[in-house]
């Protein structure tokens, strides 16, 4: 399968349909879900999966797998959608990361490499992310890849309203 980013511990490509049992130990844990109204069954999955393929056919872009070098392990996904947010179409960073994986830079090495890959590759002027206003471990990911608290916002996520928080960065131009 051809790795569409790479960076010193991972590689990020496209989901496929035999990824489904590996994004499922992410997407129905209850623990690995708990920022979500709830978990994921295995319909959902799979539509998950079918979303982001069309998002690569669609943008060239949506969420990737995100793999481990060493050991090839699939640690979960990671990429650019194009969300609705308060009805404005913007680029949004998203990711999941296993539990046990959690905590050791991953999710914040994937992150990186799809912002700039965002900028470079598609030209995006601003990247955003959102999560539930109490997800500390995403927020936490959001600032150490430099993004900026913009505001709250409510939104419907999987039929119930939630209180989001956005953030965003900028692509850096030189002025020379």
């Amino acid at each position: 399968m051809k790795r569409i980013i790479e960076t010193k511990r991972l590689y990020l490509r496209e989901l496929i349909k035999s990824d489904k049992e590996e994004l499922s130990k992410i997407l129905t844990d209850p623990e690995s879900m708990k920022f979500y109204p709830t978990t994921f069954n295995d319909k959902k999955v799979e539509d998950w999966i079918k979303w982001n393929i069309d998002n690569y056919k669609k943008y060239r872009h949506g969420l990737w797998a995100v793999i481990l070098k060493e050991g090839n392990i699939f640690l979960g996904d990671c990429g650019i959608t194009i969300q609705d947010i308060e009805g404005e179409p913007l680029p949004e960073l998203g990711y999941h990361i296993k539990k046990e994986y959690c905590n050791k830079g991953f999710a914040t090495e994937a992150a990186i490499a799809c912002m700039e890959y965002a900028f470079k590759i598609f030209d995006y002027p601003v990247v955003y992310t959102y999560t539930k206003y109490d997800n500390k471990p995403s927020l936490r990911v959001a600032e150490k890849n430099g993004m900026k608290f913009v505001r709250y916002f409510d939104k419907e996520v999987m039929g119930e309203n939630v209180r989001e928080v956005l953030y965003c960065k900028h692509r850096v131009t030189s002025i020379f």
